[in-house]
């Protein structure tokens, strides 16, 4: 059993509270998520709870976590750095257990995860295995290690569909514990059985954890029908009370009348009417009381406001691709595909998906120079690495409004705030933003420059569950091209009106 007592988590920068008094009790077969809109601390708590160093250099944090006898091992959203240039034979032999595994369980290992069973001992280093591929790999590493409690941040990003299953089936017949953060729905849907919803409110001041022990569906259900019934009690207490207090007026306003009209030769009247204003008084603060027992107004982060201009279009018919590539490889020669042929037509919306490492991110990228060199549309690229087109120690503002003109920088201000950045997240540098509220960006980036042709490479893979509907819906919407690279099964169901499969042998149409 894992117990966290009263933390306090507070990010440094601008004394936001992330965590306020948090309690959490996680029992050996919990399958729990966290889930909540970008930026709220869902990867920090996690990070704390591993180790809560990871967090000092940009948080601070009081409380206490009791692990007991649970070891945890924690996966993070993205490979760090010091491990990008080692091979991966270095990075297994980094675990202790690993020189402990015979071939047989190292192979059933690797099967599971559908990775080479030599993979263990490859030469090829860290960063140059695909988005996936590090997924799988540093999944391996930490399966091996044994934990009893699996912290996953963000598994699920680049996996391919069949691995996806794979994960899903581990999250749900594991034997340790696991509290992870995901995207994607349907895996959330699927393998969790507990809810943990982290929520910022009042423009990001106050904080709001909710637990709930029950699925994502019900647990989504069921909070909509409790913010409906208490919106519509709080408007009817509203509404009684307003009526109450009009009637109170009324009624003071007739004694203040009488008392000032009675005649100083009746003390009698002017006695009973004294008599009178004290019980008006009386009633006025029993509905004071009254008043400070209402149903309090239900509060909820609010989903982003944004969607693609209209204007944005592409006639139909209009060529937008006639690609052909003999051969697909990677930068150090390795054959990834051969005989590719694309069209694409506006305004078409097509996804191309395929196992990891099949060559997706790098068929893409050429693609996206092919289009962005065209001046009959205006092209617009959103790569798996948003620091490829971001600059980092810029603001958001500076970025979307380079020559930094009332206008544009208006413009800018309002688009950042439909996508419910706050003053302050505006104004600090990008390198501080997490992964979803950076794709945001690219978005808004995407849409002040009217493109009409989408370049998504993985566009859904660090937004949250309660984001990406939206997300959806506006590509969805976009009367333009896109062209997109995703996993996310929901997203491809609801933006993609056709569907690729990229392989050793081509890209065919399903």
């Amino acid at each position: 059993m894992l117990k966290i007592q009263n933390l306090t988590i507070t990010y440094r920068r601008d004394g936001r509270v992330l965590a306020d008094h948090f309690d959490l009790v996680l029992n050996s077969l919990d399958k729990a998520v966290l889930i909540g809109e970008e930026g709220n601390g869902k990867s920090t708590l996690l990070k704390w709870i591993h180790d809560p160093a990871l967090i000092e250099d940009y948080a601070d944090a009081e409380g206490i976590c009791l692990k007991e006898k649970e070891k945890t091992s924690w996966l993070p959203q993205q490979l760090p750095p010091e491990d990008a240039d080692k091979t991966i034979y270095e990075y297994f032999m980094e675990e202790p257990q690993f020189t402990e595994c015979g071939p047989k369980e190292l192979g059933r290992l690797a099967a599971s995860i559908h990775i080479p069973g030599d993979i263990f001992y490859s030469d090829q280093v860290m960063a140059t295995l695909s988005g996936g591929e590090k997924v799988k790999v540093q999944m391996a590493r930490i399966l091996l290690s044994k934990p009893t409690v699996l912290l996953l941040d963000e598994p699920s990003n680049d996996l391919d569909i069949e691995t996806l299953e794979w994960l899903e089936d581990l999250i749900i017949h594991s034997e340790q514990a696991v509290l992870f953060i995901s995207h994607d729905e349907v895996l959330i849907s699927r393998a969790a059985t507990r809810i943990i919803h982290m929520e910022l409110l009042h423009r990001k001041t106050q904080s709001r954890i909710t637990q709930a022990a029950m699925g994502y569906e019900d647990y989504i259900s069921q909070r909509s029908d409790q913010f409906e019934r208490q919106m519509q009690q709080a408007v009817w207490d509203r509404r009684a009370d307003a009526a109450r207090m009009e009637r109170y007026r009324r009624i003071q306003q007739r004694v203040n009348h009488e008392l000032n009209s009675v005649s100083r030769q009746d003390p009698h009247s002017g006695r009973l009417l004294k008599k009178k204003m004290h019980a008006v008084k009386s009633l006025g603060k029993r509905f004071e009381r009254e008043r400070e027992n209402m149903t309090e107004i239900p509060e909820q982060e609010e989903a982003i406001g944004f969607s693609f201009s209209e204007n944005c279009r592409i006639p139909a018919g209009k060529k937008i691709l006639d690609f052909h590539l003999d051969e697909l490889k990677t930068p150090d020669g390795r054959l990834l595909s051969k005989d590719i042929h694309l069209e694409v037509y506006g305004p078409e919306h097509i996804c191309i998906t395929g196992a990891n490492g099949c060559g997706k991110t790098t068929l893409l990228r050429i693609i996206a120079e092919e289009l962005l060199a065209r001046d009959d549309i205006r092209a617009a690229y959103m790569p798996q690495n948003y620091e490829d087109l971001l600059d980092l120690d810029v603001t958001p503002v500076e970025f979307l409004a380079p020559l930094r003109d009332k206008e544009s920088v208006t413009a800018a201000r309002q688009y950042l705030g439909a996508m419910r950045y706050t003053t302050d997240e505006m104004e600090h540098a990008i390198r501080d933003l997490s992964g979803g509220q950076k794709a945001k960006i690219l978005l808004l980036k995407m849409n002040l420059d009217k493109a009409d042709v989408l370049l998504l490479d993985e566009p859904t893979r660090n937004f949250s569950p309660l984001s990406g509907p939206v997300i959806r819906q506006m590509i969805s919407e976009f009367g333009g091209c896109v062209i997109s690279v995703s996993h996310d099964r929901m997203f491809i169901q609801e933006t993609a009106r056709k569907v690729y499969v990229l392989d050793r042998d081509g890209i065919q149409q399903i």
